[in-house]
């Protein structure tokens, strides 16, 4: 593999994590909505894995509108109390919120030397922070912490264990429609990336 290809692979990675973390953390904006609704849907490598959850999700895009699908969101995650699908990792590793692996995570996130911004909402164990914590392993600037390693053991301890889960979950839920194909995509990338790592094992 040419280093330009490994760079490309790199960055499409970061990309991937970094726009699921923007789709679970609010509902698309219009002009994230007008950027799928004219994405190229097919892969560089003919039948490459993600081809097919990509073309679905550019479908969805395509039926969708901004309002409709922002109204799905809230339908599914928002509201006062129990939401619909939970985004965070505590509740399908305990059955709860708030507990041990959010402890966990925290430490983890401090080794790392990242902590959540005092603004932001959502508890660390939401599933677009944790995207974007990988995003930041695979294209942040300090290789002593943006490295193979980090990102393999970040994986296996707070997003693998869990995702599956999240993902079906959303699938199967009578009211997703388009966040039915975001869950399709994450279940296929996030497997492709369980892949990869245990290949570096």
């Amino acid at each position: 593999m040419s280093h330009s290809h490994a760079l490309d692979e790199e960055l499409a990675r970061a990309e991937m994590y970094g726009l699921l973390a923007q789709l679970f953390y609010q509902p698309p904006s219009p002009e994230l909505l007008a950027q799928l609704q004219v994405a190229v849907t097919e892969a560089p490598d003919t039948g490459g894995l993600l081809e097919e959850a990509w073309q679905a999700l550019v479908a969805a895009a395509r039926v969708g509108d901004a309002a409709q699908i922002g109204a799905e969101f809230q339908a599914l995650f928002g509201g006062v109390g129990k939401p619909e699908v939970y985004l965070y990792g505590s509740h399908y590793l305990t059955g709860f919120l708030n507990e041990k692996p959010l402890v966990q995570l925290r430490d983890d996130l401090s080794g790392l030397g990242l902590a959540r911004h005092e603004q932001m909402p959502e508890t660390e164990d939401h599933v677009a922070y944790l995207f974007e914590v990988m995003r930041y392993l695979i294209a942040g600037d300090d290789a002593a912490v943006c490295n193979l390693t980090r990102q393999a053991a970040f994986f296996a301890r707070h997003v693998q264990p869990w995702l599956g889960r999240m993902c079906e979950a959303l699938a199967r839920h009578p009211r997703a429609a388009f966040y039915a194909r975001v869950a399709q995509l994450t279940d296929t990338f996030v497997s492709i990336e369980t892949q990869a790592f245990d290949l570096l094992a």
